[in-house]
């Protein structure tokens, strides 16, 4: 009953802290608009057009992940991204990956939601991983750059890693961790 008790306690100062931030950043900004203050002025107007990007961002990604949550069954899941689907569900959380067009914050509620149908902890750390490697839009813009040489050897070098990073982080945390955490329930 005290933990409750505590937690709650711990919740509510958490909710107070950040509006009170929110708000002492939100006087800050209306402060530099009316004094005229040029720094205060550049994070408003970076920070509106940042939320703008966001709000069109966010709607069609969600949609997406829902569409994903409804289209595919469990049992799809589990064996493509499973404990049963071996090297394979590694290199399918890849090439998932490399179809991502979303930032990294886009990415996490379809790790959730591969986590909440029965996926293998390592399979999503490494989707999650492999997200911030290899999408092929910045792989394209990359390449443009630096070169197919280098876009190869990095690809080489770091997706190794990451899966063996996985596979090392589903050890330490086991295999078991999304049931320990109550990730897999209410998405059959």
């Amino acid at each position: 009953m005290n933990t409750n008790k505590n937690a709650l306690v711990k919740k509510k100062t958490n909710v107070v802290l950040v509006y009170g931030i929110v708000t002492l950043y939100a006087a800050f900004v209306l402060c530099s608009f009316l004094l005229k203050l040029e720094a205060g002025i550049s994070i408003g107007k970076n920070t509106s057009i940042f939320a703008v990007d966001m709000l069109k961002l966010f709607p069609p990604a969600f949609i997406l992940v829902g569409l994903f949550m409804v289209w595919f069954e469990r049992r799809t899941i589990e064996k493509y991204f499973g404990e049963a689907s071996g090297i394979f569900g590694f290199i399918v959380a890849i090439l998932l990956a490399c179809t991502t067009l979303y930032p990294f914050v886009v990415v996490l509620p379809m790790a959730l939601v591969l986590s909440k149908k029965g996926a293998r902890v390592s399979i999503v750390l490494t989707y999650l991983g492999a997200t911030a490697v290899c999408r092929i839009p910045m792989t394209i813009f990359e390449t443009s750059f630096i070169g197919i040489k280098f876009s190869i050897i990095r690809y080489a070098v770091s997706l190794p890693l990451i899966v063996f990073s996985s596979l090392l982080m589903e050890k330490m945390l086991g295999k078991d961790y999304f049931e320990k955490n109550n990730l897999t329930t209410n998405y059959e």
